[in-house]
């Protein structure tokens, strides 16, 4: 049990993560707060994600996926239930923002069913219907498709 932190590293995802990743965010999927991932979506896509390590535990994962050219999304944001409200997750987000600004990205999004954590960091609450058709190829997959409560979140990053 993780009781006194003692070393945070925030830090890209690699190989031998992608189980406890998966723990953490199917941890929230199961309470239909956010999508399961697969150990192949996730394997597939490590280069996306970053994660929370505290004294070489792995507590928390976030991605960046980008969608276009100009646009990349936020998503798989997650933290251990022990570890919540720290820190962690602005931490996460705040990495992949950084990565948005290095990519030079102009705007980064989120789907989320918590958008005031998001607006505590400066995204602005937008229209799904604004959003790009090229982000709903994932939305496609997702068992609530067509009947999504997700509130889309943007920020730009690279004005």
């Amino acid at each position: 049990m993780l009781t006194q932190r003692k070393h945070e590293l925030i830090r890209k995802a690699r190989v031998n993560d992608v189980v406890v990743m998966k723990q953490i965010i199917n941890t929230y999927s199961k309470e239909e707060l956010m999508l399961a991932r697969s150990l192949s979506e996730i394997y597939e896509n490590i280069r996306d994600y970053y994660v929370c390590e505290i004294d070489g535990e792995v507590v928390g994962c976030c991605a960046l996926h980008v969608v276009w050219e100009d646009l990349a999304e936020i998503l798989a944001l997650a933290v251990n239930p022990v570890c919540a409200r720290k820190g962690i997750g602005t931490k996460l987000v705040s990495a992949c923002l950084e990565d948005a600004k290095n990519l030079g990205m102009k705007e980064v999004f989120a789907l989320t069913y918590v958008p005031g954590f998001f607006e505590t960091l400066d995204f602005k609450v937008v229209d799904k219907n604004s959003l790009p058709r090229k982000i709903w190829s994932g939305c496609l997959r997702c068992p609530k498709f067509p009947d999504c409560n997700e509130i889309a979140v943007m920020k730009s990053v690279n004005p």
